[in-house]
């Protein structure tokens, strides 16, 4: 009884020591599995011929998983956007269009990220667009540097909750939820996280202009040089947007239909745009397959790290000792939450996802929240919890991958400090906006409601 209480603890000191010291973490994940298996079976808690299941496992779950089909189209989507020039010239209408509001381009900012989001689903492609077009900008306009990496970094993260997030569709593939619910269900709460951002961004700027200096007055193109700007600007990122997430809400595609309906509109809108050469098609198909690769083998190893850490008992392990705290059913949904919001700062997403969400699924099942959601929708409700939870772990200091992004796109006299005091209040947005989610489910209910009747 020891030894199996023991061994799946000792999985996840081992994945933490080995990813703390920069070991890759699908090859940390896979080589656990493997080695607490064999000790396992040195201590007659696991057999052998239980690899054998290693394999239908790992097909099952990822190589002939219709849904998965749409991680690898929506990557290709957002990379040939980032590619086409599509995004360079929305941030400059939306900039001239809000030029004389307070934090103008800071908004511009926030409104291109949700954009972005409901077209890429990408949260490295956002970051480095955004980086790379407005920092620069914002920089030479005068713009507070702590202010500019915090709006950057908090709005290119909303690609991994705004639909079509790969986020959800692995969710919603690992906890046998519709990714069309959870698209939906999505909507408001990130929405919410995006006015939130413009709240936050207007107040600081209404009471320290000083922070994010206005254009110049008369810079930017008026009357009809205005109208083609937005036709050029916002509406092919807003046709996409219809187009994708229309097709999915609208009942006529599924999303991994959808999935290659964005991949060949981002496509002939960078045709459209005079971008689509041979070279920018083999860079976006390049970049795709790295992404797409590193995607799947997180799924396979985490696929077997699940599977040897629940065949050792570590699901009963956690839930009993979750089970065992003096702190009733909401005290352990809040220290589920907790241990989300710590893992983010060490650990990616799809890592946590992949190695936690299955025990934390099992355990939320049995939870009696006393009717503050309905069971049908309770599951729903629990994703996009930690779907908001997580995006916090791009922007966690000091190992958040959103900071990594933004630094090595930034100029040099941002600095990592910068970045770090930068993103804190946006943290602390997003914590506002998770508690709102807990209070008020109907945030994240109302829309899909019709669709769990």
């Amino acid at each position: 009884m020891f030894i199996e209480d023991l061994l799946p603890a000792g999985m996840f000191v081992f994945l933490a020591v080995f990813v703390f010291c920069g070991f890759p973490v699908a090859g940390v994940m896979a080589g656990s599995a493997i080695i607490f298996a064999l000790i396992g079976w040195w201590y007659d808690v696991f057999r052998l011929v239980e690899f054998y299941t290693f394999w239908p496992r790992i097909y099952g779950q990822a190589a002939d998983n219709i849904v998965l089909v749409a991680v690898p189209l929506f990557i290709f989507m957002g990379l040939m956007l980032e590619r086409s020039g599509i995004a360079e010239k929305l941030l400059y209408c939306l900039q001239v269009l809000l030029r004389r509001v307070p934090g103008g381009l800071a908004l511009a900012v926030i409104l291109m990220g949700t954009i972005l989001a409901a077209t890429t689903g990408i949260v490295g492609a956002s970051v480095v667009m955004l980086s790379l077009l407005a920092l620069p900008m914002m920089v030479n306009q005068g713009y507070d540097k702590r202010l500019s990496t915090g709006v950057i970094a908090a709005s290119g993260t909303l690609g991994i909750l705004i639909p079509p997030s790969i986020m959800l569709v692995i969710m919603g593939d690992l906890m046998n939820l519709s990714v069309g619910v959870l698209f939906v269900a999505a909507i408001v709460p990130g929405l919410l996280l995006a006015v939130l951002y413009v709240v936050y961004v207007l107040a600081v700027c209404w009471w320290n202009p000083a922070l994010a200096p206005p254009l110049a007055a008369g810079e930017g193109p008026r009357g009809m040089a205005l109208v083609r700007l937005v036709v050029e600007g916002l509406v092919p990122p807003t046709a996409l947007i219809v187009f994708v997430l229309g097709s999915i809400f609208g009942g006529f595609a599924t999303p991994t239909e959808a999935s290659g309906v964005g991949a060949l509109g981002a496509t002939l809108l960078a045709w459209a745009n005079g971008r689509l050469t041979l070279p920018t098609l083999r860079s976006v198909l390049d970049a795709s397959a790295v992404t797409i690769g590193m995607v799947f083998m997180l799924i396979v190893a985490a696929t077997c790290f699940a599977y040897v850490f629940r065949s050792l008992g570590g699901d009963d392990l956690v839930r009993d000792a979750m089970q065992a705290m003096p702190v009733g059913d909401w005290g352990i949904l809040v220290g589920i939450m907790v241990i989300v919001f710590l893992l983010g700062i060490y650990l990616d997403w799809i890592e946590i996802l992949l190695i936690v969400l299955p025990v934390f699924y099992t355990i939320f099942q049995n939870l009696d929240l006393g009717g503050h959601v309905a069971k049908n929708e309770q599951m729903f409700w629990f994703a996009i919890l930690l779907a908001v939870n997580l995006q916090n772990s791009f922007l966690s200091p000091p190992f958040g991958a959103t900071l990594f992004y933004l630094k090595g796109t930034a100029p040099k006299s941002v600095t990592l400090g910068d970045i770090y005091w930068g993103v804190t209040p946006f943290m602390v947005l997003q914590v506002i906006g998770l508690a709102l989610i807990i209070a008020f489910p109907d945030i994240v209910l109302y829309l899909p409601r019709g669709m769990l009747d």
